[in-house]
């Protein structure tokens, strides 16, 4: 079998992927958050705790935009 290369490290799209997925997220939150006049309490706490779980994603998501941001701006060194 023949020694195959890695793919080489594309970082160029990083940032707007990360901010597609960031808008994804804000957007099934309020899609939960509407949810929540139908749901029940037990759906309610389980929509609540998942929408918790994707804020505390969002920020280390918009940290990590700004960190390839960064090192878009100083050439990926």
């Amino acid at each position: 079998m023949a020694w195959q290369q890695p793919n080489p490290d594309d970082r160029s799209d990083n940032v707007e992927r990360l901010q597609e997925a960031i808008n994804n997220t804000v957007e099934n939150m309020c899609k939960a958050e509407d949810a929540l006049d139908h749901a029940s309490e037990k759906d309610r706490a389980d929509i609540e705790a998942k929408n918790h779980r994707r804020e505390e994603s969002l920020t280390a998501m918009r940290n990590e935009v700004k960190e390839e941001a960064a090192d878009r701006e100083n050439g990926y060194s």
